[in-house]
């Protein structure tokens, strides 16, 4: 007797099912976790399709939808994989949102190495799930957070110094030190909003996206690079809340050009003033770099060295991360001490293009 035509079509949809399930395996595909589970018939065991274990024959495969079928049927969970808990994104997450929680928590950040330890896995691992998860080391959540409580606490607190350790900062010196990139300003200005200030700004395209470029009457305080022209004002808008921003008028968009004109051809000469604002480490970082030849770079540590500070590496890179006036304070030519770049304020693919037009790749 010949199949019918209905059942041919439902026995071939469920080959097809089969074999995308089987593809799943092979790949380990996380995605598919909970959504079917396999048995080897050699083992007795049923895993998740992303099992890190010995892959088994395709012959001695069996699928099930669900892991009671599984068991149902004679097998056992897999003591690796443990399939017949929460899948592992699922698992992972709650790791990850524990954590987060245990970090909004805490007085002082823990260590990435405490974190791991009350997660039950490797440190590794730990670090590597979380920015899967989280889009940021478990480093930069902390200081995120922290950040978050010291724009809060400066609104609220009677003294800067108070609000500095209610948000967790055990030094307030270091706080000094990174304030900059926590804040966008010092302490003192963010607290007033930049009250009393004029702030002229326009937006303009260039080579490298959308650029801002903004101004007090003592000179430059921001120039920013972004693809959302919007966003980049409300930045300069959350910098200086209680200043009094004003559109550029026909003498500042001569500003703006020379400005542009120094982006697209760095070989020309910078010579408005600036007004960027930062701790006095930062100003001594900031002017190491503007010594930087045209055409080459310096590492972190070699800027360390030169304003005096040869341990002073890291912070290096905090006032780097700091720096509000791209290209101008040329935080691009400094790269790591194996001459990789590192990170970038606007991004690595911008400081590429740069250090490529200035000649230093």
């Amino acid at each position: 007797m010949q199949p019918s035509g209905r059942n041919t079509t439902m026995t071939q949809a469920i080959e097809e099912t089969d074999a995308q399930r089987w593809a799943a395996i092979v790949q380990r595909d996380r995605r598919a976790d909970g959504q079917f589970y396999y048995a080897v018939q050699t083992t007795g065991v049923y895993c998740y399709p992303s099992c890190a274990a010995r892959r088994a024959r395709r012959e001695n495969v069996r699928f099930f939808t669900t892991a009671q079928d599984a068991e149902r049927a004679g097998f056992r969970p897999c003591k690796r994989c443990r399939p017949d808990t929460a899948t592992p994104a699922q698992r992972y997450a709650d790791i990850v949102t524990q954590a987060c929680r245990l970090i909004e928590a805490s007085q002082v950040p823990p260590s990435l190495a405490d974190l791991a330890k009350i997660s039950g896995i490797s440190s590794f691992h730990f670090h590597r799930i979380f920015k899967r998860i989280t889009g940021v080391t478990p480093k930069a959540y902390a200081t995120g957070f922290r950040a978050m409580k010291i724009r809060a606490g400066l609104g609220q607190s009677d003294t800067i110094t108070r609000a500095i350790y209610d948000a967790g900062f055990n030094s307030s010196g270091r706080f000094y030190e990174d304030s900059t990139a926590i804040l966008g300003m010092v302490p003192r200005l963010y607290r007033d909003g930049g009250t009393g200030i004029v702030i002229r700004f326009a937006i303009a395209d260039c080579s490298l996206g959308t650029i801002l470029v903004a101004a007090t009457d003592k000179g430059i305080v921001a120039i920013q690079f972004g693809t959302d022209p919007e966003r980049l004002v409300h930045e300069l808008q959350d910098r200086f809340p209680n200043a009094r921003l004003r559109g550029g008028d026909a003498d500042f968009d001569k500003i703006v050009a020379h400005v542009v004109g120094f982006v697209e051809l760095p070989q020309q000469r910078f010579d408005l003033p600036l007004d960027v604002r930062g701790t006095a480490f930062q100003q001594r970082v900031w002017q190491a770099l503007r010594q930087i030849p045209l055409g080459k770079t310096a590492s972190y540590a070699e800027i360390a060295r030169q304003i005096g500070n040869p341990t002073a590496a890291r912070a290096v890179a905090r006032a780097c991360a700091a720096n509000q006036a791209a290209v101008v304070v040329p935080c691009h030519r400094v790269v790591r001490s194996d001459g990789q770049l590192s990170g970038y304020r606007w991004g690595i693919a911008r400081k590429r293009d740069l250090l490529r037009r200035e000649g230093a790749l």
